[in-house]
């Protein structure tokens, strides 16, 4: 189930505000820039699937998608608890850091935790399946995938090359839980 969880600053270790309902959900993104939305496949999907038939079946949300933000590039990445480098990438997302253009995640399968330092909080948005996450560009934030992480997601680029992570140096994240 997805979840938002907001903390200050000074209290990194006891939420302020918890929600499961997306439409609460949304709406507190929404109020900080942040979009959340839930799409439902057109067509099975599966751990199996391929990166085409994932593609294929969130067509109609992803094209909207592109048209209204201007988003260039699509890919699919998976990622799987017996992934030899999973440990590595984990601790690369683990650390605050800011991309310069959109970081845009849709889950079709798994779960991952998105943590957002805005202001004097931390907005933690725990996205599961179906769950859309776009955090705007230079927005302060770090990502956990689990220490088993199993996930399939969409991504969706405005540079043809990809987003390049520039941490901030702030040891802020380690205050805060993580997804496990």
């Amino acid at each position: 189930m997805s979840r938002l969880q907001i903390f200050d600053l000074s209290q990194p270790q006891q939420a302020r505000f918890s929600s499961s309902d997306a439409a609460e959900i949304a709406a507190k993104l929404q109020q900080q820039g942040i979009r959340f939305e839930q799409w439902q496949a057109a067509a099975p999907v599966s751990a199996s699937s391929s990166s085409e038939q994932v593609l294929l079946a969130y067509a109609a949300d992803i094209s909207r998608l592109k048209a209204e933000q201007g988003y260039q590039t699509v890919d699919v990445i998976s990622l799987h608890p017996a992934h030899p480098d999973k440990d590595a990438l984990r601790q690369k997302f683990l650390d605050e850091h800011i991309h310069s253009e959109d970081e845009v995640r849709f889950f079709v399968r798994g779960r991952g935790l998105f943590c957002l330092h805005l202001g004097e909080q931390v907005y933690q948005v725990l996205c599961q399946q179906n769950d859309l996450i776009s955090v705007p560009a230079n927005t302060p934030h770090w990502f956990d995938m689990g220490s088993a992480p199993d996930f399939t997601a969409i991504r969706l680029f405005n540079n043809p090359a990809g987003w390049v992570a520039h941490f901030t140096g702030t040891t802020l994240a380690r205050q805060f839980p993580l997804l496990d």
